[in-house]
């Protein structure tokens, strides 16, 4: 499943996400977006209204609003799915994200606080309607659970009953794992691991950007360590 809402992304980050998806399963597979927008959309994707939730302006439109997904009732689906971003990229089969722990809420351990305990949900499977309280707490609870963890991986990885970290190699990170450390990365290109399943674009770059050797950055003292080579293998797997 995805989420697709704003002008930030348009429908072919969601075309690109199903081809990713469909030439990486070996299995019987139907991508589901969540959407405000069916616009550009290619058929084969299982579009449906974003769900309901209720947020303060301040999040209304911000990854708060993935905390949908966790209520009872899910656009009738069922059984474990596997949430993925938008500005991802997938370079390897992704039948294993369903056979890891099956029936539990694993995720991509967050590669800026290793040893934290914390989620980052890029990427993340969930058995619909299990994890109920993740949704109706938020509901009763909103503006103190938003002042105590500001962010929403940090409230679901504080309060969800189990939770596991997918192996370290199947998502990484391209900024914080793959991009390399300055001042190698003005030299060499970002390097894709046969291992690696999922690529994560947190921020900026975007995958657009990294491929053409583009990071948009406004201060010019980021601008000294803020860089990144064009990167072929982007658009060899980021395509629809």
């Amino acid at each position: 499943i995805c989420m697709k809402w704003g002008t930030r992304y348009g429908p072919e980050y969601v075309n690109k996400i199903y081809g990713m998806v469909m030439r990486n399963t070996n299995r019987p597979t139907r991508l589901t977006c969540f959407t405000d927008d069916t616009t550009g959309i290619r058929p084969e994707v299982n579009c449906l209204p974003l769900p309901e939730i209720e947020l303060r302006d301040d999040i209304a439109w911000t990854p708060w609003r993935k905390l949908a997904l966790w209520q009872k009732d899910l656009g009738g689906l069922s059984g474990d799915v596997l949430f993925l971003d938008l500005d991802l990229i997938i370079t390897g089969n992704i039948d294993c994200f369903f056979d890891f722990n099956p029936g539990k809420y694993c995720v991509i351990e967050n590669w800026t606080q290793m040893g934290q305990n914390i989620g980052n949900t890029s990427a993340f499977r969930f058995p619909v309607g299990k994890y109920t309280h993740i949704y109706d707490e938020l509901k009763t609870r909103q503006d103190e659970i938003v002042k105590k963890y500001v962010i929403e991986q940090i409230y679901i990885s504080r309060e969800i009953d189990e939770m596991y970290f997918w192996p370290a190699e199947w998502c990484v990170s391209f900024k914080h794992s793959l991009l390399p450390k300055w001042p190698m990365n003005f030299f060499k290109v970002a390097k894709l691991r046969p291992e690696n399943r999922v690529i994560a674009f947190t921020g900026k770059p975007d995958p657009d950007e990294a491929a053409i050797g583009v990071w948009p950055v406004k201060s010019p003292i980021k601008k000294i360590y803020k860089h990144v080579l064009p990167t072929p293998w982007i658009n060899e797997h980021w395509r629809e």
